[in-house]
Order: structure tokens, then C-alpha cells, then sequence
């Protein structure tokens, strides 16, 4: 399982860009999140923590660390 950083960017698996900018709890469950914005139109997005390795299909996962960025 690949670790998730905050300040890192990520690629979706249908090809847009992310940077992760806070880790998050949610209020009514207590289940840790991931709030993260698009490198395109800014839009800030949260996903709980579970989904953001999740394999899509067999050897795709929902999020990819991309290096050097």
C-alpha cells in the first residue's frame, strides 16, 4: 500500500491530478479522511482514507503517487 503525504500529488486513475492538502475526521463517524484539490480547477474534494488506495481493477488503484512533484 503506497503512503499517502500530504503536499504530494496523486494521478486518478481516470487521469486527473491531485494534491492532497489535510488529513480529516469526520464529525459524526470519527472515519479519517483525506481532503484534496484539483490541479486543474482548484475544486477541494474529500474522500475517506479507505478509498484513496483502493484497487480499481486488478493492478490500478484509485490514486497513484506521482514522483517529483
Amino acid at each position: 500500500m503506497q503512503e499517502i503525504i500530504i503536499g504530494k500529488t496523486y494521478k486518478h486513475y481516470k487521469g486527473n491530478m491531485y494534491k492532497i492538502i489535510a488529513f480529516a475526521r469526520h464529525s459524526e463517524t470519527g472515519e479519517d479522511m483525506i481532503v484534496y484539490q484539483s490541479l486543474k480547477n482548484k475544486d477541494v474534494w474529500v474522500r475517506p482514507k479507505s478509498m484513496w488506495n483502493e484497487e480499481i481493477n486488478e493492478n490500478t488503484l484509485r490514486f497513484t503517487l506521482v514522483e517529483n512533484k
